[in-house]
């Protein structure tokens, strides 16, 4: 008995966090949106502010950072790209992959956002 009363916590614990998620996520998107931006080019962008100024991330790098499959991430840093917030290169150790890196509008872009997403943030996951 005691251990099925653990296993439903358990669950419902899983399905709190998931909602949360859910929540949250529907919250940035909500925010983001006047900026142009949905929660996940925002990650992406956040990810690339993060590089020391004038440094770049493999695509690899990026795709083990955020929730995205490989093909769906490739499609938002094309995006990206095509709106002149980050720019693609060729990888010097491997010619096969690309780096990535934010433009001055995407570094710009980030740091006028950061603010609301931080605030999205604070507000749903410090009051749940």
């Amino acid at each position: 008995m005691a251990a099925k009363q653990a296993e439903k916590a358990l669950v419902q614990q899983w399905r709190d966090i998931l909602a949360l998620h859910a929540r949250t996520q529907c919250e940035l998107d909500r925010a983001l949106h006047e900026h142009g931006l949905c929660g996940s080019d925002f990650e992406v962008l956040d990810i690339l502010a993060s590089a020391v100024r004038g440094c770049s991330y493999r695509v690899q790098e990026i795709a083990g950072r955020v929730h995205l499959s490989q093909s769906a991430l490739s499609r938002l840093i094309v995006r990206l790209e095509r709106e002149g917030l980050a720019e693609r290169g060729t990888c010097a150790e491997d010619r096969r992959g690309v780096r990535v890196s934010l433009t001055a509008k995407g570094r710009a872009l980030h740091g006028e956002v950061l603010p609301v997403q931080r605030a999205v943030l604070t507000r749903m996951l410090t009051h749940p």
